[in-house]
């Protein structure tokens, strides 16, 4: 075992989950190695809570989930820790605008997660993250252009056709150090898995940051490695190699 890495973040769709939204039995096992071995493993991803608890459940996790992108950090008792939100009315913006395009949208709030439809009242929720996506290149740009102009926004995404927004300074990198603090480690004893933009920050920041066989070229340039691809167990071969085996 590599006794440095304490902690593997991992994120979720595209990393962690085959395109089935599956985890693999050997990915399991191999995960279930790490937590006998005192290894915190770590659930973070762009998810909101709801969608993210019944794998942290699945695979048995003791430790932290982070979700939406950072905006969110919880024990797996369902205790949330931290939480960064929007100003109502920037949702709202990002909303309209979105709408002006003809984009397809998503808005995570921590009371539900909104699909192309809005709230009667932004005010009358605590927003966490927002997103649209089109297979239209055209509105993906301008959708990207309009977005450069607000204040206050984290712009990633979590394929290359989507849109991924969070508060300024909100990301999966800001909640494992949170996490780091919290447990008496740091980012040098994390290794993080990611395939997206979103996962960029903390695969950068992390001692060692793995991309996935399946990953966005620009994620598998800032990697210090490389592992398989999500439907060929490539966490699983990522810890073994890194965490396990090191």
């Amino acid at each position: 075992m590599n006794s440095n890495i304490q902690l593997i973040a991992l994120d979720m769709d595209g990393t962690l989950l085959t395109d089935e939204q599956e985890v693999t039995a050997r990915t399991k096992k191999t995960i279930q190695k790490a937590l006998d071995q005192n290894v915190h493993v770590v659930l973070s991803t762009g998810r909101a809570f709801t969608k993210c608890y019944p794998y942290a459940k699945e695979l048995e996790l003791n430790s932290y989930l982070i979700t939406a992108n950072g905006g969110q950090v919880w024990t797996v008792k369902k205790e949330l820790l931290e939480q960064k939100t929007f100003a109502p009315e920037q949702v709202e913006k990002m909303y309209r605008l979105g709408e002006s395009v003809g984009m397809h949208m998503w808005m995570i709030s921590s009371k539900r997660v909104f699909q192309n439809e809005a709230p009667d009242q932004f005010a009358d929720y605590d927003w966490l993250k927002f997103g649209c996506a089109s297979h239209d290149q055209g509105k993906l740009d301008q959708m990207i252009h309009e977005l450069s102009f607000m204040e206050g926004l984290e712009l990633t995404n979590s394929l290359p056709m989507n849109i991924e927004v969070n508060p300024e300074g909100v990301s999966k990198a800001s909640a494992l150090k949170f996490i780091c603090n919290k447990i008496g480690i740091t980012m040098e004893q994390v290794m993080a898995c990611g395939d997206s933009l979103n996962d960029m920050k903390m695969i950068q920041e992390a001692g060692i940051g793995v991309a996935m066989g399946n990953a966005q070229k620009a994620i598998k340039q800032a990697a210090d490695v490389q592992t398989d691809t999500n439907n060929q167990d490539g966490v699983a071969q990522a810890i073994e190699k890194h965490v396990l085996q090191a």
